[in-house]
């Protein structure tokens, strides 16, 4: 099996060989950038299963960065952030990032998240869900990870595709909180709610007419939410 590949764009040396060294111990490929320019050029370049992505950065901000690989790539992508501030949280998830962590980093904590994010992805995820599900004008094809609504593809990141294909195999049905974080980010997030409510809303805008009074992802207050089944 091909070694998975890691990208990591800081401009810290001391961080990034942390990293490496960390990684390259347990058999991942490590490539690493300063700045968001040689980063989008390693995106082209090395191909990478995770990138790791600073928030401050000498050119752009993570942020911009996180937002410009998703215009081409549900690659997944975790935020590195000194700060630790909610608000730096959710602008992360915002851009279309799928976690983050928190500097400074413990080499249990960088080596449990990696495994357990490449895991839920095509490393080592076993999963196999029916071909597709419909439920009204919203169509959604598990193994080509390709949504349509009435006709028209939806982009969907990794993250947006894992919770969506999590509420249509178990559509009609409510799922809660916890189920669904522990299905889509693992159990070490099943209280973190507030990554639950960014993606929600996140799937809302993309394929809900009116994201407000949405007639698909619907919510059960205070227990969690279900995909309703449409004719």
């Amino acid at each position: 099996m091909k070694r998975p590949t890691v990208l990591v764009v800081d401009d810290e040396p001391l961080l990034v060989r942390f990293v490496r060294t960390n990684l390259e111990s347990v058999g991942y490929r490590v490539v690493s950038a300063p700045d968001a320019r040689t980063a989008l050029h390693l995106m082209e370049e090395a191909y990478p299963d995770l990138v790791m992505l600073d928030i401050m950065l000498p050119d752009r901000s993570g942020f911009d960065v996180c937002r410009a690989i998703r215009e081409f790539s549900e690659v997944p992508i975790v935020m590195l952030t000194a700060r630790g501030e909610e608000i730096d949280k959710v602008t992360g998830l915002n851009a279309g990032a799928d976690e983050y962590l928190t500097k400074p980093l413990g080499a249990e904590e960088l080596l449990a998240r990696v495994k357990a994010i490449l895991r839920r992805t095509r490393f080592g995820h076993v999963q196999t869900p029916p071909a597709t599900f419909t439920t009204g004008d919203l169509t959604i094809d598990f193994r080509q990870h390709r949504v349509t609504v009435a006709g028209k593809e939806i982009k969907l990141s990794a993250t947006e595709f894992r919770l969506l294909e999590q509420l249509a195999l178990h559509a009609g049905s409510v799922l809660s909180h916890r189920d669904l974080l522990s299905a889509v980010w693992g159990p070490d997030y099943r209280d973190d709610i507030e990554y639950l409510r960014v993606y929600i809303r996140y799937l809302r805008q993309k394929i809900e007419d009116d994201p407000a009074r949405p007639r698909y992802i619907l919510t059960q207050p205070g227990v969690g939410y279900r995909l309703a089944r449409q004719a």
